[in-house]
């Protein structure tokens, strides 16, 4: 059920409107070239963005914070598109969307601590957390190491509107512990 939920997700990624590539997979299918799309800017409480194939639009995920200027904690994270194939605007993510592609289910597991999980693919297991700073991150494991996750790339190859050929996710992030930075891939 889930596997069916993450080819929704790469699905509805896969037919977002726009072209931003330079390179052709085979088969004449433009290529995004991950480290040349575009990095959300001026998002004060962004805690990563994920893109893909086949353009740059991007959805972000920050801190949902209640009116006063805490963390909701029934709604810990905001998803919400930049459309930077378009007009670079910011679009809320639709119901299908928040549904079954790019939302997060979220648990509390702790005091200032929740698990996050994105409804089209639970096996990645994501973890918002308060620091000793003060500041909360969203941290995975990349190559067995704990990491604060920046970034999630989706590369795919072909395929169709409902099942697209995913050739791989990327994460990028810094090593919780030193700051270094770290990327892993892995097929879902």
């Amino acid at each position: 059920m889930r596997r069916i939920f993450f080819i929704v997700l790469v699905a509805l990624l896969y037919t977002s409107l726009g072209s931003a590539h330079a390179a052709m997979l085979p088969g004449g299918k433009p290529e995004a070239a991950p480290d040349t799309l575009p990095v959300p800017k001026n998002v004060k409480d962004m805690k990563f963005f994920v893109q893909r194939d086949p353009n740059s639009n991007t959805v972000v995920y920050e801190l949902n914070k209640t009116a006063q200027g805490t963390l909701d904690e029934k709604d810990p994270i905001h998803p919400f598109w930049i459309r930077y194939a378009e007009d670079g605007a910011q679009k809320e993510l639709n119901y299908i969307q928040r549904k079954f592609a790019y939302g997060l289910n979220t648990k509390k597991t702790g005091t200032d601590s929740y698990e996050l999980r994105f409804v089209c693919y639970s096996k990645l297991v994501l973890r918002l957390r308060k620091g000793p700073d003060g500041k909360y991150n969203v941290y995975t494991t990349i190559n067995q190491k704990e990491a604060i996750l920046d970034r999630v790339f989706v590369r795919i190859e072909g395929g169709t509107f409902w099942v697209p050929n995913v050739l791989y996710v990327e994460l990028k992030g810094r090593d919780a512990v030193t700051g270094k930075a770290l990327a892993g891939r892995f097929k879902p």
